[in-house]
């Protein structure tokens, strides 16, 4: 199973190669440079691990909540390229990536949304497969859902943003937080894997974003 994985819905620009379980990755702090940085790390990966586009079984993609443009970028560049080679595709949640990168099996994943709010998602992994307790969701961190039970570890952006808020609601219910964690494309990879050999990958013009927010920008009124 050759697949290449993408995702540009934060401020990081990452891709990955998956080659048959073998994983070589890059990532980049892009800022708003995604559009123009992530085909030419497409061309060196793909470069350095010797294979071509047709060598591959699917383009997976993180396929948010994140950045509006961010999203759009990715999905356009993996749409684009699985056109050109008759290729699958497969839309990764960016907070299930970031649950998939924790290493432990309870999550609370919150990423910053901006405005004073986190997306948010509670994963919980069993026989080696992620159960969603929680399905993705926008909110302020005081409103962020309430896992059962103690011993989950808060991961993503959120806690990095809205810490002493997001310790407010959870208190004793996390029992470890990893600020730092981002949905990194190998961790997209390692959750596509397994849907492009069941052949659940879908046409390249049935990849659809997932963007949760509606309203992008406040309002002067509403500015604080």
């Amino acid at each position: 199973m050759n697949l290449l994985a993408l995702d540009t819905s934060t401020e990081y620009c990452s891709l990955a190669l998956w080659l048959d379980g073998e994983v070589a990755s890059r990532h980049v702090l892009a800022g708003q440079r995604h559009s123009e940085m992530v085909l030419a790390m497409v061309d060196e990966l793909l470069a350095k691990g010797g294979v071509g586009l047709k060598n591959l079984d699917g383009v997976a993609f993180g396929s948010g909540p994140g950045s509006f443009t961010g999203l759009r970028i990715a999905c356009g560049v993996a749409q684009g390229l699985a056109f050109g080679a008759d290729l699958p595709v497969a839309g990764i949640s960016t907070l299930l990536a970031v649950a998939e990168g924790s290493g432990v099996d309870k999550v609370v994943a919150c990423l910053d949304a901006r405005m004073g709010e986190v997306y948010h998602g509670v994963y919980r992994r069993l026989d080696g497969h992620w159960e969603e307790l929680s399905p993705p969701g926008l909110s302020a961190p005081a409103d962020a859902p309430l896992p059962e039970g103690f011993g989950w570890t808060g991961c993503g952006s959120g806690f990095a943003r809205y810490g002493e808020a997001l310790a407010l609601r959870y208190g004793a219910t996390l029992s470890a937080v990893q600020p730092d964690l981002f949905p990194k494309a190998e961790f997209i990879a390692r959750l596509a894997a397994p849907i492009f050999e069941r052949g659940h990958g879908v046409p390249p013009e049935e990849a659809l974003p997932v963007y949760i927010r509606d309203k992008v920008a406040l309002k002067t009124c509403e500015r604080v």
